[in-house]
């Protein structure tokens, strides 16, 4: 389990993030709302140890993130970054491939979860290409791909974190992307995902964490979180809330 405790981040002398407190549940997608400066990707890299916090304390397990080693944190902890490039012409499944560094399962192995991962993220059909040869959105999906063979098939004491995982890709393949990511929970994993569209949040997270101007607003169900009153005062946007009519789960109009 992947725990939160009063978490302060600085950059110089200004707080970018205060008052944070949470845990990541087994089996459970928490969703990370907010606009644009609220401080997700900010609260994603204190998380995974990329910042360090300058009050409160980040604990994997009983144990603070920062006394992990970094093999072993790895097999645990998986981490997709708003932006990942790479610069050489590798193919994808050895992209994909990198995912399996952190483990000794061997090539056979490796190479059945590569494959696996591929197909969860809808990106078996570019094995073998060039990486660089790829659309942003192809490319999108090749990383997500690395970050699930990191943590196959996923299971409790795993967690896995995700800036913006949807953020290049069309809406098919938002919706696949993100039943992969919930199927991941569904095997045992503990789930963090940024995201910016309100729907997509209310139909995959279990709980959706509101961020303000670097401060926590409401950490609860989409029902609760996705009212029109908080939106309102978060977005400045105007909306009505209804039911979805064959799933249930809030659905956002804008006014």
């Amino acid at each position: 389990m992947l725990r939160a405790q009063n978490l302060r981040i600085q950059r110089g002398r200004k707080t970018v993030l205060a008052d944070v407190n949470l845990e990541l549940n087994p089996g459970q997608v928490l969703g990370v709302l907010g606009p644009n400066g609220a401080g997700k990707s900010t609260l994603l890299a204190g998380l995974c140890g990329q910042l360090h916090p300058a009050q409160g304390q980040v604990w994997l397990d009983d144990r603070p993130l920062s006394q992990w080693d970094g093999t072993e944190r790895a097999r645990r902890l998986a981490v997709l970054p708003q932006s990942s490039t790479l610069d050489f012409a590798f193919r994808v499944e050895e992209v994909v491939g990198m995912g399996r560094l952190p483990h000794q399962s061997g090539r056979v192995r490796d190479e059945q979860i590569v494959a696996l991962a591929l197909q969860a993220s809808d990106a078996a059909h570019l094995h073998g290409r060039s990486y660089l040869a790829l659309s942003g959105g192809e490319r999108q999906r090749v990383h997500l791909a690395r970050v699930l063979a990191q943590l196959w098939p996923g299971e409790a004491g795993q967690t896995l974190l995700l800036d913006e995982p949807t953020s290049m890709l069309d809406p098919l393949h938002q919706h696949t992307i993100l039943q992969a990511v919930r199927e991941f929970a569904d095997h045992g994993a503990a789930v963090l995902v940024i995201l910016h569209d309100l729907n997509l949040a209310a139909r995959y997270c279990d709980r959706l964490l509101l961020l303000a101007s670097g401060r926590p607003v409401a950490l609860d169900t989409p029902q609760q979180v996705l009212r029109p009153e908080p939106v309102k005062v978060v977005f400045g946007l105007e909306v009505l809330v209804q039911p979805h009519p064959e799933r249930g789960h809030p659905l956002i109009i804008a006014r």
